[in-house]
């Protein structure tokens, strides 16, 4: 664990991995962090809850040894009780698994928090926002997912995007709420001024010859 999640207020943006280079990892995430970055996403993947298959604890915390960058971690895994731990003593500074998956979500939030890190809460494309309204005011950050979890350099989904809103509503302004999925310079600024404040973008900045530029883009075009 290196620190704390940026403090609510500021827009953020954090690179997801799943687009970077995988055979130079830390090397481009050491692009992000010169571009003046303060978080990078790592997706993990089971193959099981998407149909995809990622990575696990063991890179992540050689990962570690390379990067100051927060550790947001987004778990797409059937168990994420049963794996929380080990993702904790791998480095990671937050915890976010979804809703889909959690039969005692205020009890896995408990026990991300008391590991001393920060816990977020996740919800598909086709699950209503109704679905974490009981547990939303528990956790530190509501991601919703934009496109279908699985694979990268999918499309935008509008109708996940406007979730956003009446989630904003529901935690109020100090839970920051985080979207992936087709966020780029042209979608920053839909996510944003619906009530975004943490946007995870992979085509778009590990896609791009030069991430600086590739960053700064997406951060001019976010609603202030």
């Amino acid at each position: 664990m290196i620190g704390k999640l940026p403090k609510v207020g500021t827009i953020e943006i954090a690179p997801s991995i799943l687009s970077a280079d995988f055979a130079k990892l830390a090397d481009e995430i050491g692009q992000v962090e010169k571009a003046g970055l303060k978080m990078v996403h790592l997706d993990v993947m089971d193959g099981h809850f998407v149909p995809n298959i990622t990575f696990g604890p063991p890179v992540i915390e050689k990962l570690r040894k390379y990067s100051n960058l927060f550790f947001d971690s987004h778990l797409m895994i059937m168990e994420p009780a049963k794996y929380a731990e080990a993702f904790i003593k791998a480095g990671v500074d937050n915890i976010t698994f979804h809703i889909e998956v959690a039969p005692n979500p205020a009890d896995l939030i408990k026990k991300i928090h008391d590991a001393g890190i920060s816990a977020g809460l996740c919800l598909n494309p086709e699950t209503p926002v109704s679905k974490i309204e009981k547990y939303a005011h528990l956790a530190d950050m509501i991601l919703v997912m934009t496109v279908h979890p699985g694979f990268g350099g999918q499309s935008f989904i509008q109708a996940a995007a406007n979730k956003i809103k009446p989630i904003r509503q529901i935690v109020g302004p100090d839970i920051r709420i985080e979207v992936d999925g087709g966020i780029d310079s042209k979608t920053a600024s839909i996510v944003t001024e619906l009530g975004a404040d943490t946007l995870v973008a992979g085509n778009a900045i590990f896609g791009k010859p030069d991430r600086a530029k590739a960053i700064e883009a997406i951060r001019n075009a976010c609603v202030k």
